[in-house]
């Protein structure tokens, strides 16, 4: 089972992953116009996002423009919005489970229960990274395919931007941080280890128990066993 320390690291690294895919599901540089033949000289640079496209002039002034319209997409482009954005949502309930399920916390209820929290978290972020995953590897595929097409002009192809590279990281990000918190899986049971967490109150009135029952065993003349001393009289009064 994971550590309490490994439960932090897994935690700040699903943190970063949320963070990066997020930034990358808003950057407009998803793919960048490419520099060969005529186009190294040219003084325009344009890239295209998930939600808008934007063309950089030599003069230090830019221009974007969003994509209103979700039909006229290709089916990748598609595809990425959907994939990202429900990736960040998946991860972000992943994150509020796993704050719920690590052990450095009180909240959360009993060992038990922060075991099953954590290995539900840690499937979020494996599934969000997925979700970050597919999409990246896609959209790459598409640009890359593009660029080697000889029929595409030069001025039309593009390499991938940093949005993607920052998707691919973030996803790295998301899948180790939910292996660590998977790792939480519950195994045998070891006696009080798997007992419900206790109030410190009823610990104490549970301990001063023990040791009235151990003090009432010790007696010369009669000795009570525990389920009798729990019955609410002592066989003393009879002696």
């Amino acid at each position: 089972m994971a550590s309490a320390g490994m439960q932090i690291f897994g935690f700040i690294l699903a943190l970063l992953g949320i963070f990066g895919a997020t930034v990358s599901t808003l950057l407009p540089n998803w793919k960048v116009s490419a520099d060969v033949g005529s186009n190294i000289i040219t003084a325009i640079s344009q890239m295209q996002g998930l939600w808008m496209d934007c063309t950089w002039y030599s003069t230090g002034m830019f221009s974007c423009t969003l994509k209103y319209s979700v039909l006229a997409l290709p089916a990748y482009l598609q595809t990425a919005r959907t994939s990202m954005v429900l990736s960040c949502v998946l991860a972000s309930l992943g994150l509020c489970l796993a704050s719920l399920g690590l052990k450095c916390t009180r909240w959360g209820g009993g060992r038990q229960s922060k075991r099953h929290t954590a290995i539900a978290s840690g499937g979020c972020f494996i599934v969000a990274g997925l979700l970050c995953l597919v999409p990246a590897s896609w959209f790459t595929n598409e640009v890359i395919t593009s660029f080697l097409d000889s029929s595409v002009p030069e001025s039309n192809k593009f390499e991938p931007g940093g949005a993607v590279y920052v998707a691919f990281v973030s996803s790295g990000f998301l899948f180790v941080g939910g292996s660590i918190f998977c790792m939480s899986c519950p195994g045998k049971r070891r006696g009080h280890q798997d007992l419900i967490l206790t109030p410190p109150d009823k610990l104490l009135q549970h301990q001063q128990q023990q040791h009235l029952i151990q003090q009432q065993l010790q007696h010369p003349y009669c000795s009570l066993s525990p389920l009798d001393s729990k019955a609410g009289y002592s066989l003393q009064d009879y002696v």
